[in-house]
């Protein structure tokens, strides 16, 4: 599932590209990728032709396109969606479910190809709701961001890369989380943009284990961890994110590096490059969690 170093990657990439565009025309190639719009392909295409793309928005991994003052074009990339940007002569990119043919300000014409093996991800319309408190809804450095949200990901929290992100806010709110602290990373509501893959390397560079409960950990170490975190999501997005296979691309069709940096996740086996000891996996809530045993004791 891309986390969010991969959804930036594709959203700075569509910056580049689609500010300005204006929609010429829509092709549903499949109708699935619309599930979450239930007024179907007619209706999504009338709602987008003509339409000139403001900015490109994110939240955590959800992103979104806005097209007035109270609509935006949104995307969820689920398991193995992609966002490709193509000239309009280039060849036809296989499990293409719907093309979007855009002219750029400067007149030259491109296509939005949204891809997806397994169709788990999907476009829809969306209506902008007020953020709840008051900034702008996201991030979106190259263009002003209105102060809405996609009513869909309104309970979203901020994410650490959000310059309205609140730290201590956040370290307070953890602190109070009588719950494993990989569990409370993971929750969206309280910051989003982190999976599996950057929560097992935020714990595994701040030394913590993935099970010991938030509450028992003093608000230093938590903040050291946001902070980690942080910092991880950072390095990654500079590297294009991670790609384990083909399911994930940036735009231009280029896989991320991160893979390479990998200290703990799906390094099971292999020695941590801290202590030399073996990386572990353990099952845990229907997914894995990769860690040292030696140098992320938990805290009893």
């Amino acid at each position: 599932m891309p986390e969010l170093p991969e959804v930036e990657t594709v959203r700075a990439g569509l910056a580049q590209h689609v500010i300005g565009a204006r929609v010429e025309d829509v092709e549903i190639l499949d109708s699935r990728s619309l599930k979450r719009y239930p007024p179907g392909p007619a209706a999504f295409t009338a709602e987008l032709i003509g339409k000139t793309f403001q900015s490109v928005v994110r939240r955590g991994k959800f992103f979104w396109l806005p097209i007035a003052d109270d609509l935006a074009l949104s995307g969820h990339l689920g398991m193995s969606g992609q966002v490709l940007i193509r000239s309009a002569a280039a060849p036809a990119d296989g499990q293409t479910r719907i093309v979007l043919h855009l002219k750029k300000p400067s007149g030259e014409p491109i296509e939005f190809r949204f891809i997806d093996q397994r169709i788990f991800g999907s476009l829809a319309v969306v209506d902008l709701v007020p953020t709840s408190d008051g900034g702008p809804g996201g991030y979106s450095p190259e263009a002003s961001v209105s102060n809405t949200i996609p009513a869909e990901a309104a309970h979203i929290a901020r994410d650490p890369l959000d310059p309205m992100f609140n730290l201590k806010s956040v370290v307070e709110r953890l602190s109070s989380k009588n719950t494993e602290i990989k569990r409370a990373v993971l929750d969206q509501n309280l910051i989003s943009g982190i999976g599996n893959i950057y929560a097992d390397e935020s714990l595994w560079r701040s030394r913590v284990h993935y099970a010991t409960r938030a509450s028992d950990l003093s608000k230093r170490k938590l903040r050291e961890l946001v902070e980690v975190a942080t910092e991880v999501l950072q390095e990654a997005v500079e590297q294009g994110g991670t790609s384990f296979d083909e399911q994930y691309k940036n735009v231009n069709g280029e896989s991320g590096y991160f893979v390479q940096e990998l200290a703990a996740y799906g390094q099971t086996g292999k020695p941590c490059p801290r202590c030399g000891g073996p990386i572990r996996r353990d099952s845990w809530a229907n997914r894995g969690s990769h860690f040292c045993p030696r140098c992320q004791r938990k805290k009893s």
